[in-house]
């Protein structure tokens, strides 16, 4: 029989504490829109498989170095199972959809993610569907595409199914390490060092044998590996299963939306970009979906702030949605 670690079900936690977890946890999905400019900037060209792999393996053993913990039992299999959904297939499909469409479509796919993630706990996690967030996630979809869809954006049939992949690998591993938990004494560093070796070593033979290492790779590419390893490998994810540990999933999955913000904003900052007023009022909506979802309304229409006793302990059902 497999046993899971419930969370805390602490009413006494005060609102700025959760608030202050959410901005800590929005860090992650922040420096994941980091991604595209590193890529574009300081990378070699054509390795994405092995740009995948340095972001993963040497993150995820370093991971492992600071925990020294190692997964038991079932947790070798969930692990290894979380990291392939997570990482491993989640990056390169992430890739593949970015190298055969624009930018902006594979953001606009990659956004749908917290309506599935929704769709998904009603079934996983034996939640009742919550209108309220999955509305504020088609919002937060209609608010990217304003921002990043532009007129000549194309519509490649594989692209398309490798970003609708992606984003269901993702939705499908956030929701499973919000049912399993983290195991007891395992910290958030560790844990994330299970998923991103694991993750790493699918994509260690694809990586190798399909690109092989890249020629040209210099100083900026070394530094542009050190910060997705670093920043949006190890550190970024520790701080999301932290924060989706204590967080409802639905509510922590909206913040994904602030990748592709994130991407626009740096294109604007660095790349000599610029957003017409119908890009700025999508930004707006795409930050409104996101604030929103934070909130779940109470009976009487009021919002209010979101807490670990809104979403079930691991295998327990959740009362009627408010």
């Amino acid at each position: 029989m497999t046993t899971t670690t419930a969370l805390p079900r602490t009413a006494s936690a005060p609102p700025v504490h959760r608030a202050g977890l959410t901005i800590v946890t929005a860090f992650a999905p922040a420096v994941w829109g980091t991604t595209y400019i590193v890529t574009t900037r300081l990378l070699p060209p054509g390795s994405p498989l092995f740009a995948a792999l340095m972001r993963a393996l040497p993150a995820g053993l370093l991971g492992l170095l600071i925990a020294r913990t190692l997964p038991r039992g079932v947790w070798w299999w969930k692990a290894a199972l979380l990291g392939t959904l997570n990482i491993g297939a989640f990056f390169p499909l992430l890739f593949i959809a970015a190298e055969r469409l624009p930018g902006g479509v594979a953001a606009t796919l990659g956004a749908s993610q917290p309506i599935l993630v929704a769709l998904l706990a009603v079934q996983v996690l034996a939640e009742r569907p919550s209108a309220w967030r999955l509305v504020w996630g088609v919002v937060g979809v209609a608010g990217v595409g304003l921002v990043v869809l532009g007129p000549g954006a194309a519509f490649d049939p594989v692209g398309i199914l490798a970003g609708l992949a992606g984003a269901a690998a993702m939705a499908g591993g956030v929701v499973l390490t919000k049912r399993w938990g983290r195991p007891e004494g395992v910290s958030a560093v560790g844990f994330a060092g299970w998923q991103l070796t694991a993750g790493g070593l699918v994509l260690l033979a694809p990586a190798l044998i399909v690109e092989g290492v890249p020629s040209g790779v210099d100083g900026q590419a070394v530094a542009g590996y050190l910060w997705l390893g670093t920043f949006g490998g190890l550190i970024a994810y520790t701080l999301w299963f932290r924060g989706l540990r204590a967080l409802p999933v639905t509510a922590t999955a909206l913040l994904g939306l602030l990748s592709p913000l994130v991407a626009a904003a740096l294109g604007v900052l660095l790349a000599g970009e610029s957003l017409d007023a119908l890009q700025l009022l999508g930004f707006a909506l795409a930050l409104a979906a996101l604030a929103a979802g934070q909130f779940t309304p109470a009976p009487g229409g009021h919002a209010r702030g979101t807490s670990a006793l809104d979403t079930p302990a691991p295998g327990t059902r959740k009362g009627p949605a408010s």
